[in-house]
């Protein structure tokens, strides 16, 4: 618990804390517990002071009740969700990506993590115009790829320079790098990462990497996968929800990644227009 000093709250000053730490009190428990008429007594001081005191101390360290209708009128006014601009993906994640909450994206090499996170970039960027931090960690981001999704949306090149204007790319390649940027995050954000697959030793079975401590920590887990069966278009992925804290899980989409910046009407975009999804 806190220890009493001049300035913690008002009213609180060194006049008032020094007789109160020669008789033992020291912490703000100590005060409020405290019979208040024999402390005024004891250390000379105005008891209607000390009630003031006690209340204000009371509303600045005391844990108060809520209940549940608060808690989510609280949720609805802080929290916001960011469509991915995929139709099918957000209909697996409940609506796109929820601000303060981490939704990772789980797959092997050449499934589409990246492209994934690209097409949320550019959808974020460009139709919501909010700003992206897209950190890095590769080497494997370029803005051409950026640019040509962009594109395929808009031909107004301002619009193009607009949304790459708000998306701001960090490299980190090592562990320190990727704290010192995670470290100036503030505020409420809509977290994405991505992870990879590893074969467990024992079972040989495919499972996401980093371990079962890391699985607590994602709100949201989709394991992205190449789409099986001949004629399946390249840019088709099948996206399976395994962790959702909204969605019953096991629930999977056919997500075409290459669709972000084709209006519904239009064709899908080909592989060699959009580069290769990695």
């Amino acid at each position: 618990m806190a220890m009493l000093r001049a300035g913690l709250c008002p009213g609180l000053t060194q006049d008032v804390v020094q007789p109160l730490r020669s008789r033992g009190i020291r912490t703000v428990v100590d005060l409020v517990s405290a019979d208040l008429e024999e402390v005024a007594q004891k250390c000379g001081l105005s008891y209607k002071a000390l009630v003031a005191l006690r209340r204000v101390l009371l509303a600045q360290f005391s844990a108060f009740p809520f209940n549940g209708a608060d808690l989510y009128e609280e949720l609805k006014t802080s929290t916001a969700i960011l469509s991915t601009g995929i139709g099918s993906l957000d209909k697996l994640l409940d609506a796109g990506l929820y601000t303060g909450e981490v939704t990772e994206i789980v797959g092997g090499p050449g499934s589409g993590k990246t492209q994934v996170c690209l097409c949320v970039a550019a959808n974020v960027a460009y139709s919501l115009q909010q700003k992206i931090l897209y950190i890095d960690s590769n080497g494997g981001l370029t803005a051409s790829r950026i640019l040509q999704l962009l594109q395929a949306r808009t031909p107004d090149e301002e619009e193009q320079a607009g949304a790459l204007q708000r998306i701001q790319v960090v490299h980190a390649f090592d562990i320190f790098q990727m704290l010192d940027v995670l470290q100036d995050l503030r505020g409420a954000v809509a977290q994405q990462v991505t992870n990879h697959m590893i074969r467990d030793r024992d079972s040989g079975k495919l499972k996401p990497a980093l371990g079962r401590s890391w699985s607590f920590v994602p709100s949201t887990r989709i394991v992205v996968a190449l789409s099986e069966g001949a004629g399946a278009p390249c840019s088709q992925r099948t996206v399976c929800l395994t962790k959702s804290p909204r969605l019953p899980t096991g629930v999977q989409e056919t997500v075409d990644i290459g669709t972000w910046g084709t209006p519904e009407l239009n064709p899908v975009l080909q592989e060699d227009q959009i580069g290769p999804y990695c």
